[in-house]
């Protein structure tokens, strides 16, 4: 038996072949956005560039961001989904370029 579809036309069960990116329509994709000529939600700058930020505020951010994760997942509007998606990749891959030889916890590898 197969899960209903809803009103969006995702089926309300199962898996999707989509990505959440895809199922956002405002998803800007992976493309670098230029801070000095895009505009958040309400007009206002999308964030400060994670490359101005201290270690201590990128990792203060990401917090938040991570925090509010699955609030935002569940319950915002389509356009605040992907700000939150853009956003988080930004800070996330700033942190990995700044920490490439991050320590990796042994307990958290996988046999391959």
């Amino acid at each position: 038996m197969t899960g209903s579809v809803r009103e969006d036309g995702f089926a309300s069960s199962g898996s999707s072949d989509m990505s959440p990116e895809q199922r956002v329509p405002e998803w800007g994709g992976d493309d670098l956005v230029d801070p000095a000529d895009s505009t958040g939600l309400d007009g206002d700058l999308p964030g400060i560039d994670p490359t101005e930020l201290t270690d201590e505020d990128l990792i203060r951010e990401m917090h938040s961001l991570h925090r509010t994760r699955l609030d935002t997942l569940r319950h915002a509007s389509d356009s605040a989904l992907a700000n939150h998606l853009r956003r988080t990749a930004e800070l996330e891959t700033e942190y990995l370029a700044r920490h490439p030889g991050r320590e990796v916890d042994p307990s958290r590898l996988r046999d391959a």
